[in-house]
């Protein structure tokens, strides 16, 4: 069962979510998200909602193998976000912790999240990724620890501010 993209963008309480870029070489795993999900139409890394109970590493495992079929060992957290949609709110609606990690196994399987795909560092295609990625994926690529801050629209279509710094 799907959650109305409403409740997505304006939730009762934070949800909190996981990031894993899977690195290959100087190439990165994304997946273009399947139209009509949360996303759609985005390329992202594989990623989604912490359950209840779960550690973030434990859900970067489920979710990663759930939407691409590999199974992934160390995963280093390499950076932390905090999402609004919409002006004047006390706490994010999204946070999500973001991990890397170049130890994988398994065969790689498109899923109904979506489509995969590996990009070179030098070719992702950050104007088909969400608008606050081309702030902080270059400090994940350079391997450097952040942390960022990002306003959107209510709608989420349109990136309001931001603030990222290393960490």
């Amino acid at each position: 069962m799907s959650t109305p993209e409403s409740d997505l963008l304006n939730p009762s309480e934070t949800i909190r979510a996981v990031i894993c870029y899977i690195r290959r070489e100087d190439q990165f795993l994304l997946l273009l998200k399947t139209s009509g999900k949360f996303g759609g139409g985005f390329w992202n890394a594989p990623g989604g909602k912490i359950e209840e109970g779960e550690s973030p590493e434990e859900a970067a495992r489920r979710e990663v193998a759930e939407e691409t079929g590999l199974l992934v060992g160390a995963l280093e957290t390499i950076g932390h976000l905090e999402f609004y949609f919409g002006a004047g709110k006390s706490r994010p609606d999204w946070t999500a912790e973001v991990f890397v990690t170049s130890e994988f196994r398994g065969e790689l399987r498109d899923s109904e999240e979506g489509r995969l795909e590996w990009f070179s560092k030098e070719n992702l295609p950050v104007d088909q990724m969400w608008d606050d990625d081309r702030y902080w994926l270059p400090m994940l690529i350079g391997r450097r620890k952040f942390r960022g801050s990002f306003e959107f629209s209510q709608n989420s279509k349109e990136l309001i501010s931001h603030k990222v710094e290393e960490t």
